[in-house]
């Protein structure tokens, strides 16, 4: 499978947003409840908060045939503030190659060290590429408790 990675631009929006959500609703159902999942994809829809992360952020897609199937976005040069993988290309590279571009740009940045907040889906695919927990926490999204956890690595 040949994967392509490239800065996000606005015309991505549809695709992004898609994955965001399909993934939320598929992905992590096993591990949030269906409330928690409602919420939380509906996160999809705020698309002037979409357009200021692909504008602002160092945010790029990931692409098999010209179909975007990943994206991850850096905030403050060293935060990983998302990372979604398609549903139907899960274990297939594409997130292990995102989070290899991010721990990168990071670097470049000028920062030892890589943090992001993971589902409690992602956790195990964060550990598996050498990240710590720094701490467990509950975090609310439009009036709803997410458990979660901080993970960090130095670069």
């Amino acid at each position: 499978m040949d994967i392509d990675y490239r800065e996000a631009t606005l015309e991505d929006l549809p695709e992004i947003t898609a994955i965001f959500r399909d993934t939320i609703r598929t992905v992590n159902r096993k591990d949030y409840s269906e409330k928690q999942i409602e919420v939380w994809s509906s996160g999809a829809d705020d698309l002037k908060k979409w357009q200021e992360r692909i504008k602002k952020l160092y945010f790029i897609v990931a692409e098999v045939d010209s179909q975007i199937v990943g994206f991850s976005y850096l905030k403050n040069g060293n935060y990983i503030d998302g990372m979604f993988v398609h549903k139907d290309f899960q274990r297939r590279t594409v997130g292990s190659k995102l989070l290899r571009i991010m721990e990168s740009r990071a670097s470049i940045n000028g920062h030892d060290v890589i943090k992001s907040d993971v589902s409690i889906t992602a956790l195990p695919f964060f550990d598996s590429h050498y990240y710590e927990v720094e701490k467990k926490q509950k975090k609310s999204f439009k009036g709803m408790g997410f458990e979660n956890y901080i993970v960090y690595r130095e670069l």
